[in-house]
Parts: structure tokens; C-alpha cells; sequence
């Protein structure tokens, strides 16, 4: 057994919308200095979950699989990930408000998003080269020992529990209170499952459930790398959390509108638990380090580095919000995103390329000034 296997290195990718090309401009940074870096362990969640099965998929080497999500990004429109046709769009955003307060009206086929996700299926059919939703270049991947595991993480809209789809090798499934896992075949199916915001993007049915954004109710955001094996791990988030440098609020005398609303939700499902579990596994891993080596216990330390953007990148998706489609704007102002506080909401929905390129710049600036702890990771 080599020494990746020993100790294996794992990546973990979290979510937020757009907000993920900032993962790829992390690794695109990485890349430029490791090219043939190749991390055995891979578990993505949400917009993360993307970014995660393109790794996944790829087969040739990491420097390459950089250049090629890139790519990708750096072309992606918002019409590759929504439907933003005006009419249809409104129409579904006054149904499902309708049936929120109200109830479906009769005669009336409900809905089960704001907006209709089904480019977003078709891109990623076309960007991971699969006709019929199966992504067979995994199983290979692992057959070949390019790979251990790859995890993507879903919420279970029947049960409640945070459900882990994985494939991997010498992997068993886990469960915990609240959540469990499932070995299976991963597919386009349980990429757009794992990235359904809630209320926004319909949910999608694997199996006899329905399931949506991973996010929701995950407290543990990076349990399943560990699961996996991981005993080292490179976490990018997507969270700028240095609150001091937030306005409070643009009109402190008004209550905050629905977008802003919206905002602090999704932030509470996507960032602020991974920054939680990201303290918790540090406690951990101080504790044990306490212990006598001898000493009989079920854990194991895990190497950690945690990359996070060092500017706010919310607040830059508000600078370039009228990028947006001009009915979306419409909507998002009525939402209240007029103010300040819902740019972290905005940013997840600003697939355009002049946002996307500077994420990615700003990514692989942060991979820059984070080399030496990288390089002690993962040499």
C-alpha cells in the first residue's frame, strides 16, 4: 500500500450557487503548482456537487481536468442552469406563490420550483458526455485506483435525513441520527438532486423519493470524506466571513426584505455549517493530539486546510447585478433585493461570465497565498 492509500487525501466542495466557480479557481491555483496532484477522496454538495463529478469523470490528469472545468465555467450562462424565458419564469414564480399561501387553485398544475432547472440538465449532460444520465467514467476511475471514493449529498424530502450517494472501493455505508448513506452508481440524477435549492429549484426523484439541495439539515458537512477514509483534507468554502467588514443594513429602520431573508437561510444551510465543522473536526484533532499514543479510541486525526475567499464576494455580485436577465432583476427586486443584505442571496444566481471570471481569479490568488500549507497537506 502506497502512501495516498495510507493516508488518503480527500477534497471537499461546498455549495452556493455560482459562488462555486470560486472552488475552481482554488484548484485551478493548486493545479498550476501540482498538476499531477491527484486527491483518491472526493465529496461535493450542492453547487459543490458539480464541480465534484467533473473531477470525478475526468481521466486524465488534474491540471488538465482544471483547464477543462474551467472551461466550462467561464462559459456558463444563465440560461445553461434556468429557463428565463419572461413569461414562464413569472408564471411560475406567481403559481408557486400562489400555492404557498393559498393552495394550488383548482384546475391549476402545481409547481415545485420558481424556475424550471432543465437547461441546467442538459448542460450537464453535454459537459460530462453522457447520453442517458449514467456517468460510467467514475466506475473506471476507481476500477483503476485513480480513485477511492466520490460522495455527493442530498436531503431527503420523505425522511428528513441528509443521504450521502457514493461510489467507491473498500468503502462501507455509514449511518449516523439524521443521516445515512447509500452505495450506489452515481448519476446526472443525483447532481441536480444534490444542487435543488430549496423553493427555487425543483426537487428530483431518485429511486421512490423525492430529494433536493444537500444543504439542508447538513450538520456535518465534512463526514463524508471522512466515512470515506479521508486523513487529509482540503476544504474550499465559499463563505467570506469577515462580518466587520458587512454593512448591518443599507435602511436599519425597514425590516428585512424576503431576499435578505433568503440570504441568511441559505447561508445557514451552505456556509455556516461547514465553517462549524470545520472547528469541530480542529477540536478534535487537538484533543487527540493530547491523548497518549496508546491510548484505545474510535478516532483519528485528520490533517486539515480550509480555503475561503478573502474578499467578499457577495458583495461583488451585487457590483455587477444588472448582468442578470432583466425579468429576474424584476422579480429579485420585488423580493426586496434592492438592499444591500441580499447580495450573498443574488450571488448565488449570477451565472455570468463576467462574475464567474472574477471568482476564479480571486480563487486561484487565495490558492496562491495558501501554497505552503497545500504543499505540507498533500506532500
Amino acid at each position: 500500500m502506497n502512501a495516498s492509500e495510507e493516508r488518503p487525501l480527500a477534497l471537499a466542495l461546498g455549495g452556493g450557487g455560482a459562488r462555486a466557480a470560486y472552488q475552481v479557481g482554488v484548484l485551478r491555483g493548486i493545479a498550476s503548482q501540482f498538476p499531477d496532484l491527484q486527491p483518491r477522496l472526493l465529496s461535493g454538495v450542492s453547487a459543490g456537487a458539480i464541480n465534484t463529478a467533473h473531477l470525478a469523470c475526468f481521466e486524465g490528469r488534474f491540471v488538465d481536468s482544471l483547464s477543462a472545468l474551467t472551461d466550462l465555467w467561464c462559459g456558463l450562462q444563465i440560461h445553461d442552469v434556468i429557463r428565463t424565458d419572461a413569461l414562464p419564469l413569472i408564471s411560475r414564480v406567481v403559481r408557486i406563490g400562489l400555492q404557498l399561501s393559498l393552495g394550488t387553485p383548482p384546475g391549476l398544475r402545481p409547481v415545485h420550483g420558481m424556475v424550471d432547472t432543465q437547461p441546467l440538465r442538459t448542460f450537464l449532460h453535454r459537459a460530462l458526455s453522457t447520453a442517458d444520465g449514467s456517468l460510467p467514467a467514475i466506475d473506471r476511475n476507481l476500477a483503476r485506483g485513480r480513485l477511492q471514493g466520490v460522495a455527493l449529498t442530498t436531503s431527503s424530502y420523505a425522511t428528513g435525513e441528509t443521504v450521502t450517494f457514493f461510489s467507491g472501493r473498500r468503502i462501507s455505508e455509514w449511518e449516523r441520527p439524521g443521516r445515512r448513506s447509500t452505495e450506489t452508481s452515481l448519476t446526472i440524477e443525483h447532481i441536480m438532486a444534490s444542487s435543488a435549492l430549496p423553493l427555487v429549484f425543483p426537487p428530483v426523484r431518485l429511486g421512490n423519493q423525492w430529494y433536493g439541495d444537500g444543504g439542508v439539515r447538513l450538520h456535518a458537512p465534512l463526514a463524508p470524506a471522512v466515512h470515506m477514509g479521508a486523513s487529509r483534507l482540503l476544504v474550499i468554502s465559499t463563505h467570506f466571513n469577515d462580518s466587520a467588514e458587512r454593512p448591518s443594513s443599507d435602511r436599519p429602520d425597514l425590516p428585512p426584505s424576503p431576499a435578505t431573508v433568503l440570504a441568511e437561510i441559505y447561508n445557514s444551510m451552505f456556509l455556516d455549517q461547514l465553517d462549524q465543522d470545520v472547528r469541530h473536526m480542529e477540536r478534535i484533532n487537538r484533543l487527540l493530539r493530547l491523548l497518549p499514543t496508546d491510548a484505545p479510541t474510535e478516532l483519528r486525526p485528520v490533517d486539515l486546510v480550509v480555503i475561503r475567499p478573502s474578499r467578499d464576494i457577495g458583495s461583488l455580485a451585487w457590483e455587477l447585478r444588472d448582468r442578470l436577465p432583466r425579468t429576474l432583476r424584476f422579480l429579485l427586486q420585488r423580493l426586496g433585493g434592492g438592499q444591500d443584505t441580499s447580495d450573498d442571496f443574488l450571488s448565488t444566481l449570477l451565472f455570468h461570465p463576467d462574475y464567474i471570471r472574477q471568482l476564479i481569479e480571486i480563487g486561484q490568488q487565495d490558492a496562491q497565498h495558501h501554497l505552503d500549507q497545500i504543499a505540507r497537506l498533500i506532500t
